[in-house]
Parts: C-alpha cells; structure tokens; sequence
C-alpha cells in the first residue's frame, strides 16, 4: 500500500489555473503518486475553462474570475470572489470527500480564511510561500501605507493560522521564523526544481531567429516588478549596435500590452516577438532556440529575496544567463549566469552581447547550469524534501534516505 494512501489534501490556488501553475502541478502530481488523495481548486483562464476536470486522477474545481486586479482596489474586488468561490468549492469537496490538509498557496496571504473553518473540523492548513506580498506590494506600487500594512497584517494571521509552511528558499524560510513567528522545525525548504521530464534538451527551431543569427530569450510573468520596460532599454542598445539579433519573450500578465505598446514606441517591433502563454512544447522549442536567456528582474526587495522559476528552467534547458546581481538568483545560477550592475541596462546590453561574441564562454556557463539542475536542484530531488514535509503534516514516521535517480 502507498504511503499516503487514504489522505486526501486539497490545494487552493488563487492566481494562476492548474496545470498551467508549474510548482502547484509537480507538488500535486507528487503527492498523488505517492497514494494521496488531490484536489485543486483553482480560477478559470484563458485555455483552462472548464469547471471541473480529472488529469492523472487529480479533481480540479475551477471557479469564474472575472476580473485581473491592476490597482489596489482592483485586487481586493479580485481576491473577494476568488474567496467566495474557494470556500463554496472546499465545502463542496469536503462534502464528497474529507481532506486532511488545506495547500493554501500565496498570493494572496488570505486564503487562511478558507482554512479557518476547517481547521476546528481537525484539518490541517499548510501554507506554501511562493511571494513575499509586502515586498510585492512595494514593487508593483512603490509606495507603503495603509494597503501595506494590511499586507504586513494579513502575512502575520497567515503563519499564525499555519499549522505548516513550504518555502521556497532560505530567505521565505528565515521570513516565516522571524516575521511570521514560526517554529523552525515547522517550516521546510521545497525549491521549485524543473522538470526534466518536462524540459527535454531540443535542436530547437531556426524559425524563431526571423533569419538573424542569434535568439535571446525571455520566459517568465509580465507584470510591473518583472523589468519587462528595463529589458527593452537593454534591447534598443543591442539593436543599434547590430542587427543580427531577435528577442523572444514568452509569457503573459497585467503588462504585457503595455510591454507590447512600449516595443512600438521604441522602434524594436521587428526584433521582439511577444508570443504570450504558450503550450509547454512550444515554450521548450523556443528556449531550446536560444543562445542565451535573460532575466530582468527589477532589483527590488521582493525580487531580491525570492527563486524565480525561469532561472533554473533555462539551467535545465543549458542556457547561459545575464541577469541583475540579486541575492537569490545568483544563489540559484552561480556561474551559469552574467551579473549586470543593477539598474544599469546599458551594462546588461553589454553582457549580452559579450556572451553572443563568446561561443566558448557561453557553451562553459551552459554546462555548469545544466549539470547544477541535473545533480542538485531538479524536481527529482525537491520532491523527495516534499514527501518528508509532508510525512510530518502527516504524522507518519520518518522514512529512511533514499537515492535520487535523475531523469
């Protein structure tokens, strides 16, 4: 019999639709195959509209969204029906089936209130830490006061409603103990590792280069803190400079025509193609078509302490990297990737084309990224740190160390 077998824990995403949530998907899936019972609730988007659905025996309840929160006020009225509809649906599960866990995973730090009521029925509420919202606030509005307070408050009620807590890396970690008052044998490190059954190395498809020489690559949300708009600055150096060179950006979000306007008006239509949310294939076609891949994080707080997920997927993929000298991506890239002085898009644009004039620099970087994921950071040893979270939330025993055998 499955270890977790007769447990059923259900997760509760608020801002992206399963399976398209990357994490969400590889913790549910891992979960399930060790004998667990998933459901996933989660709000409709375009290509995921469909209420209710069965992917590899894991239920997912979808619920209307009908709007994407811009402002301050736009996201209340966003996470206000998104928690109607979140606890209608976990009633409605719990009815068919009994959970033992609530997977509440951030943003917003709000879903605890739909853990509440369960938890005096002896349900257990995990908390997976994917943003640290005050610093996101900061980043998308730059300013504090009294909405960020409320982000302070609702992140404090959020750790202290936790019975558990995932973070994404040390510095989530460190934030659960010292601001939201955790026990540390309480809150584990569950990196969001690629997929390397996902992300298949490709001769990728000459067609994305537009006839020039070389591709640089983008995956990744397209909001305010991603430094879509310091990225083009970066890109209209490039261009003046040489015209062997296309950009792909792959992604959506609340910017993107924003983005799309600002590429216009710079005169870069030519040389950036906005392809949007793509399918898995295609996103591994492009990136497997790139020469080098970018991440323009805005050298903000929140964006300083957090993992993005892009960075280790163009490791998996061996792609060399130039990025802003944060404390987080350059504990997850190390020598895969170029540092560029913050907020200096004239020294990225430098990098970049430094690394496109380097075959051998870059052929070097590839191979200490790919070999980083394959003997460190992938989901196959990540999803190990998840089943021994989990044993704990479940009050099993501990299980002995196993092996790791990469894909």
């Amino acid at each position: 019999m499955s270890e977790f077998a007769g447990k059923h824990v259900l997760i509760v995403i608020e801002n992206l639709p399963a399976p398209f949530d990357r994490r969400v998907w590889q913790e549910a899936t891992t979960l399930k195959e060790e004998g667990a019972d998933v459901s996933i609730i989660c709000p409709k988007m375009k290509g995921y509209t469909d209420s209710y659905e069965k992917i590899d025996g894991i239920e997912i309840y979808r619920h209307p969204l009908p709007t994407e929160g811009h402002g301050a006020i736009g996201y209340l009225f966003e996470y206000s029906i998104a928690l109607f509809w979140e606890l209608i649906l976990s009633v409605k599960i719990f009815l068919k089936k009994r959970f033992h866990v609530i997977h509440g995973c951030n943003p917003p730090d709000l879903i605890f209130l739909v853990a509440l009521p369960f938890k005096l029925l002896g349900v257990k509420y995990v908390f997976d830490h994917h943003d640290i919202n005050p610093e996101l606030y900061i980043a998308k509005f730059e300013k504090k006061g009294l909405f960020y307070r409320a982000m302070l408050l609702f992140e404090r009620l959020t750790f202290r409603a936790a019975d558990y807590s995932i973070a994404t890396n040390e510095s989530y970690r460190r934030i659960a103990i010292e601001r939201g008052k955790m026990k540390p044998e309480n809150v584990k490190v569950v990196r969001s590792g690629p997929s390397l059954k996902r992300l298949k190395l490709t001769s990728g498809n000459e067609s994305y280069k537009k006839g020039r020489n070389f591709l640089v690559g983008y995956v990744g949300v397209i909001g305010v803190q991603e430094g879509l708009d310091l990225l083009l600055d970066s890109v209209q150096y490039v261009v003046k400079r040489r015209k062997d060179v296309q950009f792909a950006i792959v992604g959506g979000g609340t910017a993107l025509d924003e983005i799309r306007l600002l590429a216009d008006d710079l005169g870069l239509s030519d040389y950036v193609d906005f392809y949007g949310r793509v399918s898995d294939e295609k996103l591994v076609d492009v990136l497997n078509t790139c020469d080098v891949c970018v991440n323009p994080d805005k050298p903000t707080e929140m964006n300083n302490l957090s993992t993005m997920n892009k960075i280790m997927e163009y490791m998996a993929l061996k792609k060399p990297i130039v990025q802003y000298d944060l404390k987080e991506g350059r504990a997850s890239a190390l020598e895969a990737s170029l540092y560029a002085k913050n907020h200096d898009t004239i020294d990225f644009a430098k990098k970049i084309m430094w690394l496109l004039d380097h075959e051998e620099e870059r052929t070097k970087m590839a191979e200490f990224g790919y070999d980083r994921v394959l003997n460190q950071l992938s989901w196959d040893y990540e999803r190990i740190n998840l089943i021994d979270f989990y044993r704990k939330a479940f009050r099993l025993k501990p299980a002995p160390s196993r092996s790791v055998q990469p894909v």
